[in-house]
């Protein structure tokens, strides 16, 4: 039996950081088309609906469930009490769609949604900031753990404050082991690391992984121009798995000798007025599972 499962994120469809893109896209569609790929499992889009006893039944309507959701967190700006009283919402809809991962991703002073603001503008934290950053963090991931068996799976980001490879270590360092990681093979490569280096050494710690293919050359052309992430996307630097320059073959190596249980979940935000979601949402599903198969996942 497989240890794990493929799903994919409305991104494909319906872009949450640019609602312009794919907004006409109705969230009917979107979950068709999931399972029409293939893919049993997604995550949160603007367009989900946010109670559980509407989601999770519309979700089983199109034999899919729900793999986990990104939650945007606040701990630059929050103490961990107040970002675990702001998280009780989102817990309540994991807990009943039986998610055993949150995505979390630091927001309070990203730049990465601001289409006007050029990637060299992210905030670099001092190493008294990081401590002070990683122990709230350690405290609502020993809660969320504890409470509710859920892994908290910190998602590195690019223009956020955890985007470089020295970010994840450094996060990954400071904090507990109740601490886990959204490893995404899309942001890790554009932040100019490699995604099989961190599954070497933080493998133990992924909780959930993130699969996202890169157009080296857009990226090159997006740092040389010192674009915003927004724009780099409208250029179209992401693409599904095995559509791009990320080498997928070392990295499901690196992923079989780690031992890996649990969600393969694509998520790959493009324009879908020139990347029709369905047919690389196909492509998507054909890729991926080839390579598990390929590495007996």
């Amino acid at each position: 039996m497989s240890k794990v499962k493929f799903g994919i994120s409305p991104l494909t469809w319906t872009n949450d950081d640019m609602p312009e893109l794919g907004g006409e896209i109705p969230l009917e569609r979107c979950l068709t088309e999931m399972s029409e790929a293939g893919f049993t499992g997604t995550e949160l889009g603007t367009k989900y609906p946010r109670e559980p006893e509407v989601l999770v039944p519309l979700l089983k309507q199109h034999d899919l469930v729900l793999a986990s959701g990104w939650y945007s967190g606040n701990l630059m700006k929050l103490t961990a009490e107040q970002e675990i009283e702001a998280l009780q919402g989102h817990i309540r809809l994991l807990n009943a769609a039986g998610c055993k991962a949150m995505v979390f991703g630091e927001v309070s002073n990203t730049v990465h949604g601001d289409i006007n603001t050029p990637l060299s503008q992210r905030v670099i934290l001092t190493m008294d900031e990081w401590k002070t950053y990683a122990n709230r963090l350690t405290t609502v991931s020993d809660y969320l753990l504890n409470e509710h068996g859920i892994k908290l799976s910190f998602h590195h980001h690019v223009g956020t404050i955890c985007e470089t490879e020295d970010d994840i270590n450094m996060l990954m360092e400071l904090t507990g082991p109740s601490v886990f990681l959204t490893l995404d093979t899309g942001h890790v490569t554009f932040a100019g690391g490699d995604p099989v280096t961190m599954i070497k050494r933080w493998g133990h710690r992924i909780g959930h992984m993130h699969f996202k293919d890169l157009r080296l050359d857009v990226m090159n052309a997006a740092r040389d121009q010192d674009k915003s992430f927004l724009n780099a996307v409208l250029d179209g630097v992401f693409t599904v798995p095995g559509d791009g320059d990320v080498d997928y073959d070392d990295v499901f190596s690196a992923l079989k000798e780690r031992d890996y249980e649990g969600w393969l979940l694509v998520e790959a935000e493009q324009d879908p007025a020139k990347a029709n979601p369905l047919t690389y949402a196909k492509l998507a599903y054909e890729n991926i599972s080839g390579y598990a198969k390929k590495y007996d996942l």
